[in-house]
């Protein structure tokens, strides 16, 4: 007898599962329930679709040779039943059978399962405040929204827009509107950064000034209210500390595991709704599965279930569970949370845990940051490239990084570079001071910045310089009256005498000035040093040390960072 199994969710990890499942076991009965019209789609294109880089909501439901993946497509291309607008509302696993319920028509239907897999995947959070009923207010986690948002911007229809939520969709549907459609977008985050959780405060801050810099405005630490409408439309939104006009609002403030069903069938699930799996994606019962954004799965640095809803999992995860239903045995041992977004100029990366959720993880850990060319400073193209090393102070153990650059690609590619060691192993500092990576000045330094990164981490371990951030200094700076301290710019002279005309208490010390000057600096007052990405003030300090002044300190990424940010001396 065939194998009966039964997918239900079809949009990532499903059709992925069924697809492998097929390959590995031609003879298998698959049949794929989906409650919506439309299947196999690219989400995390939507935003992409609304900003007008992906012309047709076809292309984010096609294969890359260009065959659209609907139920058709399925059944004559893979062998698999695909029962779209249908959706199972309930699972009997004594029976092994399921009850589905068409969206058009009402009629139950009761389908038998040797195999079962759960691709419900997450609903996005709903506002739970007055108006949120009005028209034109949306998420964007389905095509359907994104063709309503896209033909009201493509017609003129919108001026004004409110992203409610500063995490990675709700920016890139801020970027999406401003940048394609010149719409003016504010948005709203209740935490105090954008991008929370996944930036360091610093890092953040250059991502918040990339988007004020493009004429959007960026509100943290504010709740939303209230919605007010206008003719049944939304017409304004209503902060604990403002009111903006809006013609349309997103709502992206996060997901919710879609586990009820599981839950219901009597699956272990987490007190936030996600199921639990092991490492073969068997949920409590081994005869069914479940992956993608319903599910829980192990973080590989703190050794504790977290939730990750992301397609490129869903994916890999669907592989692995397309294997177990053929037979074929297979794991997904867990995750690092590996990510990227795409903002206006700027993109930014990241791998594990920043130095905050360390901290909440119970890590004594600290972040380093490095400004320096991704390429050879001698070849003529090149980007200045933030990174961001996060490490645990007694082991120097690498917990994670996290960076921001003009070039997207190599980013990319230093993130993606310790997220492998993160995922196969608990990397130190030293590995990371030795990593190996491709060399040549069209695409590196000769010591590379993943590299470089590790070193100055290296250095601040063990006590060769104090270290604060490019915020720091800057407050430092603003209440100078108040500290005492004393400032030197290390940068070339004549950029530090350029500042240090408008401002007296800002002394201007080159590197090659200090060998010879360094008894300008008074020994009885802390020191702060700035130069352009940190290395001049580095050499600075260890002048210092040698000439006994050692109560210094050093602002992380220079100058560089400091503009990044937005900040001015």
């Amino acid at each position: 007898m065939p194998k009966k199994i039964i997918v239900i969710g079809g949009v990532a990890l499903g059709p992925k599962a069924a697809c492998r499942c097929k390959r590995l076991d031609p003879s298998a009965e698959v049949t794929l329930f989906d409650e919506n019209a439309l299947i196999s789609y690219g989400g995390c294109g939507i935003p992409y679709f609304v900003g007008g880089d992906i012309q047709n909501v076809t292309d984010l439901c096609s294969t890359p040779y260009h065959t659209v993946r609907n139920p058709d497509f399925f059944a004559s291309m893979k062998g698999i039943k695909v029962l779209n607008n249908t959706r199972v509302t309930s699972i009997n696993r004594q029976e092994k059978t399921v009850i589905a319920r068409s969206m058009l028509t009402g009629q139950e239907s009761v389908y038998h399962y040797d195999k079962l897999v759960l691709a419900t995947g997450a609903s996005p959070r709903k506002a739970n405040i007055p108006g949120a009923d009005l028209a034109n207010v949306f998420t964007l986690t389905k095509l359907e929204a994104a063709d309503a948002i896209r033909s009201q911007m493509a017609g003129s229809k919108v001026s004004s827009a409110v992203v409610v939520g500063g995490g990675f969709i709700g920016l890139e549907a801020a970027v999406a509107m401003a940048d394609m459609w010149g719409v003016k977008v504010s948005v709203v985050e209740m935490m105090d950064q954008v991008l929370p959780g996944v930036l360091s405060k610093s890092l953040s801050t250059m991502a918040k000034h990339d988007l004020e810099a493009h004429d959007v405005d960026v509100y943290t630490g504010e709740k939303v209210l209230s919605l007010e409408g206008k003719d049944g439309k939304v017409c304004k939104v209503v902060t604990d500390k403002r009111e903006i006009e809006a013609q349309l609002v997103i709502y992206s403030i996060g997901f919710i595991p879609n586990g009820q069903l599981a839950k219901d069938a009597g699956l272990e699930t987490t007190p936030f709704g996600a199921v639990v799996v092991n490492e073969h994606m068997q949920t409590s019962d081994p005869d069914i599965y479940a992956g993608g954004d319903c599910c829980s799965i192990k973080n590989l640095i703190t050794g504790k279930q977290g939730y990750l809803p992301l397609g490129s999992m869903a994916n890999r995860q669907g592989r692995v569970i397309g294997s177990e239903l053929a037979g074929v045995s297979a794991t997904f041992p867990g995750y690092v949370g590996t990510w990227a977004v795409k903002l206006f100029d700027m993109s930014f990366c990241g791998t594990g845990l920043t130095a905050d959720g360390a901290k909440k993880a119970g890590f004594d850990a600290t972040g380093v940051i490095v400004e320096q060319l991704d390429k050879a400073h001698f070849y003529p193209e090149k980007s200045m490239m933030t990174l961001e090393l996060v490490v645990e102070k007694g082991t120097r153990r690498v917990l994670g990084m996290q960076g921001a650059c003009t070039d997207p690609d190599s980013l990319k590619a230093r993130v993606d570079a310790v997220a492998a060691t993160l995922q196969f192993g608990k990397p130190t500092v030293d590995d990371i001071c030795v990593l190996e990576v491709a060399y040549a000045p069209p695409f590196a330094a000769a010591m590379d910045v993943v590299n470089v990164v590790a070193n100055v981490a290296d250095n601040v371990l063990c006590g060769r310089i104090q270290m604060i951030t490019a915020c720091e200094f800057m407050d430092m700076w603003e209440n100078r009256e108040k500290n005492n301290v004393f400032f030197i710019d290390t940068r070339p002279q004549k950029a530090g005498d350029a500042v240090q005309a408008k401002h007296p208490d800002w002394h201007a010390i080159s590197l090659e000035a200090i060998q010879t000057h360094w008894d300008q600096v008074p020994k009885d007052r802390p020191v702060a040093l700035i130069c352009n990405t940190g290395l001049r003030a580095y050499d600075a300090a260890l002048v210092l040390k040698n000439h006994g002044i050692e109560n210094v300190c050093e602002s992380m990424g220079g100058m560089q960072s400091v503009l990044k940010m937005g900040l001015t001396v």
